[in-house]
């Protein structure tokens, strides 16, 4: 027997009021995105449930996808069942036998949203419960916390069983929480912030800095497949590429080493603000970890943050390195983020960069620079592409056929 659907039901949505609905639509629509990969799955969601109709689609791969999306509670795989007592009698015989193990115990919990049918949901306890006594003849009732719930729900179209319970990711649906632009190097830290942005509802868009020749094709490739990671948990994303050779090479010839990588994160963090204002995003977020590289002191980041009044959220600001790498190994980011490409943060990196640069200091660098238009060139060349989960399985297809050629 296989199963034919799943139902999900929200977490933190039950909490909202008045504007529920809007996040209902809006955790279906991730749902949808997420799930496209699946043709064959369609997806319909009521006030207070969601369904998932696998549709011959694989269970195991299409629930390990709803893991990942936030606004879920949990979900069940359920069986559909023709409405009758026989062919509910049969079926609850069979899901118990191929599940039960000695000791366990049991209950059967039915609802009724066809009140035509033959049974109410009392009756329909009592009768799947006999059978399942004849079946199985020294297995227990239990009503409080059983081994085993069977779920029986009468609906209009069928009949549908369940027996297991699967946590989701929880959290609040992507995009019901406003967007940020989310500054990403490729690194192991900024996808864990975008990840933890997203399980807050935020809409990310990512923006990556790329020096070419500097950086190589691979470490833009790298960036790309770190924001299709991130899709998994709530739909498409938006990434811009910065075009940031000219800046870099222009620091570096005006502004004495120890203060490059501060310079360089103040034009980022301009840039960054520029884009997020043109595109409608309310916040900046970025990966920055305290006290983990010379940027990121107390005092780096002050001088970095003047340049902007637009609020800076850093989801992994108190973490320690391996707290960030055991999320970024669970969301499967780590084996990517690690792979050898250098990118504008490192390309340029000084031996001893300055760990408490002077606003007066950084002031007076920058004023060799034509700063204004330095940022609107870089602004004026980016490029936005679309991030969906469906490009990961045509890259793979790709690099099959790239393999044969």
């Amino acid at each position: 027997m296989n199963y034919s659907e799943i139902m999900i039901r929200y977490g933190e949505l039950s909490t909202k009021g008045k504007n529920k609905m809007r996040f209902v639509n809006k955790l279906r629509n991730n749902i949808k995105h997420v799930l496209s990969v699946y043709p064959e799955v369609t997806v319909y969601f009521d006030r207070d449930r969601g369904h998932v109709y696998l549709n011959g689609a694989d269970y195991q791969e299409v629930s390990a996808s709803l893991k990942k999306i936030f606004g879920i509670q949990n979900f069940a795989p359920s069986y559909k069942i023709e409405k009758s007592v026989p062919a509910l009698k049969e079926a609850v015989v069979e899901i118990m036998q191929s599940i039960y193990k000695e000791g366990m115990t049991f209950k059967i919990a039915a609802r009724r949203s066809d009140h035509s049918f033959e049974l109410d949901s009392r009756d329909l306890n009592q009768v799947l419960g006999d059978v399942v006594f004849t079946a199985i003849p020294n297995v227990q009732v239990q009503m409080k916390s059983p081994d085993i719930t069977l779920r029986v729900e009468i609906r209009p179209d069928a009949a549908y069983i369940s027996h297991e319970e699967i946590k989701g990711a929880g959290g609040l649906p992507v995009g019901t929480s406003g967007k940020g632009t989310l500054m990403l190097s490729g690194g192991i830290d900024s996808p864990v912030a975008g990840y933890l942005a997203l399980k807050r509802g935020v809409e990310i868009e990512a923006l990556h800095f790329a020096s070419p020749p500097y950086t190589s094709p691979g470490a833009l490739k790298k960036a790309h497949d770190l924001t299709r990671k991130l899709t998994a948990f709530g739909g498409n994303i938006t990434f811009i590429e910065v075009p940031f050779t000219e800046i870099q090479e222009e620091i570096k010839e005006k502004a004495p080493e120890a203060y490059l990588m501060t310079l360089t994160r103040r034009f980022m963090m301009r840039i960054t603000d520029r884009v997020r204002e043109e595109r409608g995003a309310m916040v900046i977020i970025n990966g920055e970890s305290l006290g983990q590289v010379a940027s990121q002191t107390l005092e780096s980041m002050q001088a970095i943050n003047a340049v902007t009044n637009t609020p800076v959220i850093r989801p992994v600001v108190t973490m320690d390195k391996l707290e960030i790498i055991d999320i970024a190994q669970e969301i499967d980011t780590f084996d990517i983020s690690i792979q050898p490409f250098e990118d504008c943060c490192t390309i340029f990196a000084p031996d001893r960069p300055k760990t408490n640069p002077k606003i007066k200091n950084v002031e007076q660098y920058e004023a060799r620079m034509d700063v204004e238009n330095l940022v609107e060139r870089a602004v004026a060349g980016i490029i936005v592409t679309e991030i969906t989960p469906k490009e990961e399985v045509q890259d793979e297809v790709d690099s099959l056929i790239e393999d044969l050629l």
